[in-house]
């Protein structure tokens, strides 16, 4: 996998949510508390989650083939899309299943320190996570927000990285809320209230996973600079003088498709036309290095009437 599928992130977050997972099992054990099942189930989720990306940048790397001529490169958003299917299930509605059972049947937490104790250290590990993932994402996101880096970023990776460690924040506040409540009012219905909490939190995240992986899935052109700057280099203003019409796919999210029909001059040769064709190809991947796949149609310009 490439530095920008983010595998130092990925690794990061696998080490950390196996020994979250053991820790919150043990926990759950000694003191019965559904939310630490639930937060259990979520970081093992979420270590198998880390194992289908890294498998996914692995088998993406293959070499093209004549049955698949351009190559594997979705694979990433197909393993991306597992992903958000696996949190879902496994970790969102789990943890709305435990949270519903625990209300209906309450029972008391016993040695109220190991959940507590888990949590601040899952806290502790998770933020590492994190933190590797924003470095990461950093480097890749440039000025844009984090909403719209999420959104527009063509490596699935990273941001599946990101809601994960947000959501196993966010989710480990409320389970402390929910252990935190039940101590103080000695009712456990706080504690399954919470781990409803958590399981709403997960599916949600695994609806916007889905929702940004299944639009990489469906294939998704260059970004708007990217476009700006291939059709650009496309004109030399000689024998290419301008863009007719331009597309471009993502073939993953290293490698760009480009087909355009582009406007020579109607006196030009066929060798005249073909070296520019080849030069400006050359000067596509030269401004645009993803652009591995470029397809150009020469056409005389007819302006519409």
């Amino acid at each position: 996998m490439s530095a920008s599928g983010g595998t130092k992130a990925i690794v990061a977050a696998l080490g950390a949510n196996l020994a979250i997972a053991a820790a919150k099992f043990v926990a759950f054990a000694f003191s019965g508390s559904s939310s630490m099942l639930a937060e259990g189930v979520h970081s093992l989720a979420d270590s198998g989650n880390q194992g289908l990306l890294l498998l996914g940048g692995k088998k993406a790397q293959r070499a093209a083939t004549a049955e698949h001529p351009f190559g594997y490169g979705r694979e990433r958003y197909i393993y991306g899309f597992l992903v958000s299917i696996v949190l879902f299930t496994i970790g969102g509605v789990f943890a709305l299943y435990e949270g519903y059972e625990k209300i209906q049947h309450p029972h008391p937490l016993d040695n109220w320190y190991w959940p507590v104790g888990v949590l601040i250290f899952a806290v502790i590990a998770e933020g590492f996570s994190f933190r590797t993932a924003i470095k990461e994402s950093n480097a890749l996101r440039g000025q844009q927000s984090w909403a719209q880096f999420i959104r527009r970023a063509k490596a699935p990776e990273l941001p599946v990285v990101l809601l994960e460690d947000f959501g196993a924040l966010i989710g480990l506040v409320l389970a402390l809320c929910g252990v935190g409540l039940t101590l103080a009012t000695g009712d456990s219905v706080w504690d399954g209230i919470g781990t409803m909490c958590i399981g709403t939190l997960l599916v949600l995240i695994a609806l916007v996973l889905a929702a940004e992986t299944k639009s990489l899935l469906l294939g998704e052109a260059a970004g708007p600079d990217q476009v700006a700057s291939i059709r650009a280099a496309l004109v030399d203003g000689d024998v290419v003088t301008r863009v007719i019409h331009m597309r471009t796919l993502h073939l993953g999210p290293e490698e760009l498709l480009v087909a355009a029909k582009i406007a020579v001059r109607h006196d030009d040769t066929a060798t005249e036309i073909a070296d520019a064709i080849d030069a400006a190809e050359a000067r596509v991947r030269e401004a645009v290095p993803i652009a591995r796949v470029i397809y150009l149609e020469p056409d005389i310009f007819r302006p519409s009437a």
